[in-house]
């Protein structure tokens, strides 16, 4: 039988739910799953196994914020796999998130709270750092270490009899008043998860006006506020607890609470069943779950300018230079 090649990152969230969602839409798919350090992996993969033991799930490690780390996961799969029909790109870190509460309670007083509550706009903040390649950490996990990836894939990606899909996990929380092509790392703000997912929609954006004709497809997804580890960094847990019955209320109103890790990956299996010839470029797929508790899949049109889309590509083509440059020895 026919099985295509899969590479979702995860380890735990809606990466773990999306696994074990795609083994049960179609069990001879071949799983390759990724994660930072062995040992992770092979517990994902424990889990998985032990609800669809006749599945095939293999394993392989990367840091999507180390340069290094990407261009040998690369090599490796360049050298286990012939082609990649669906690559996951659901690797993502916000560091030392901090909720402004005063900005929540403006939002009560002039009626904005719950565009608040869905989008995060003007709630959240970040502190970013540098990491080891120089690069600012957020940036480099959430989105050029996929970039980086993606382009020492193309042989797999491209040219095969059927079509691959690239599905990239982005946010409501990707705006553009967060992003500035001069400042693309979001070196200077506090802002940087929003920033690096609209720059997520951008490189979208673009990898499909290059590669549609060689056969690649790139779609970008919404899980909804999900209940996952990055959630529980932003609150103590206790409150989460105390908050969620509030939540399950809200979801009545705001359909983007998909809460469980199961309903926020509702748009990456929908986009698994798609042609992808048919897709929208400039279209985000969220997932929604109804008030009571039915997933569904709501397209909306993303707020990307195409020119400013092409100008950021051209600078990750020359950050990719630069970067490349450093590491020739792990090139083939």
């Amino acid at each position: 039988l026919w099985a295509p090649y899969l590479t979702p990152f995860c380890c735990s969230g809606v990466g773990l739910a999306l696994c074990q969602r795609l083994l049960e839409e179609d069990g001879r798919i071949h799983l390759c799953i990724a994660c930072r350090n062995d040992q992770k992996s092979e517990a994902t993969r424990d889990l998985i196994l032990a609800a669809h033991p006749a599945a095939q799930v293999s394993t392989v490690e990367v840091d999507l914020g180390n340069l290094a780390s990407v261009l040998r996961v690369a090599q490796e799969l360049r050298c286990r796999f012939q082609r990649l029909d669906f690559v996951y790109l659901n690797a993502g870190i916000m560091p030392n998130p901090h909720v402004n509460f005063k900005a929540l309670w403006r939002g009560l007083l002039t009626g904005k709270l719950l565009h608040m509550l869905t989008t995060a706009e003007g709630v959240m903040t970040q502190t970013d750092r540098l990491n080891g390649d120089g690069l600012q950490e957020v940036f480099a996990t959430n989105l050029f270490g996929h970039f980086i990836l993606v382009r020492q894939l193309e042989c797999l990606l491209c040219g095969n009899e059927k079509p691959s899909q690239l599905i990239w996990t982005s946010s409501s929380n990707a705006r553009e008043s967060a992003f500035s092509l001069s400042d693309y790392q979001h070196a200077k703000g506090q802002e940087s998860y929003s920033s690096s997912k609209y720059a997520t929609d951008l490189t979208s954006v673009v990898l499909n006006r290059k590669f549609n004709n060689q056969g690649l497809y790139s779609s970008v997804v919404c899980p909804g506020l999900v209940m996952s580890n990055m959630t529980y960094r932003i609150l103590p847990v206790f409150l989460w607890k105390l908050l969620m019955p509030i939540m399950w209320l809200i979801r009545f109103f705001a359909k983007t609470y998909t809460l469980t890790p199961h309903n926020g990956a509702e748009a990456h299996v929908w986009l698994f069943k798609q042609k992808p010839e048919s897709l929208d470029a400039l279209v985000k797929y969220h997932s929604c779950t109804s008030g009571l508790g039915k997933s569904y899949v709501e397209p909306r049109k993303m707020d990307v300018d195409e020119e400013t889309a092409e100008k950021f590509y051209q600078k990750l083509l020359e950050l990719e230079k630069e970067a490349l440059e450093k590491y020739g020895d792990l090139l083939d």
